[in-house]
């Protein structure tokens, strides 16, 4: 299971850290990523982090978003600054489980993020 937060309304330039829970003992093996879709487009990954730690950003976001995890507390983070009102988008946090499935096969409800 997992279950995001941290959502909410912020003005340009402004910051929010969307958090995720996750449910499992071996997270510290999955591998995971953020992603966001707006109403009629698709899905983009926004950030990934490998169960070796390495991590991808879509260029949209390079140098502003940083993607972590902390095992210790089975919790997914997405530090989002200098945020854009183009940022808006209902954000979900995604899993692979086991890392090597070739498609992200658990996601949370999602969490809203606005920027005006």
């Amino acid at each position: 299971q997992l279950v995001e937060s941290g959502g909410g309304s912020v003005r340009a330039g402004g910051s929010l850290r969307l958090s995720c829970d996750v449910s499992g003992s071996t997270y510290s093996r999955y591998c995971m990523g953020w992603f966001r879709q707006a109403p009629g487009k698709e899905r983009e990954a926004v950030a990934t982090i490998g169960n070796d730690g390495r991590t991808t950003y879509a260029d949209s976001v390079k140098g502003r978003f940083t993607i972590s995890k902390d095992n210790a507390k089975n919790t997914l983070y997405l530090e989002m600054n200098s945020l854009k009102p183009e940022d808006t988008n209902m954000y979900y946090c995604a899993a692979r489980i086991p890392c090597w499935y070739p498609r992200y096969n658990y996601w949370g409800q999602g969490t809203q993020v606005t920027v005006s």
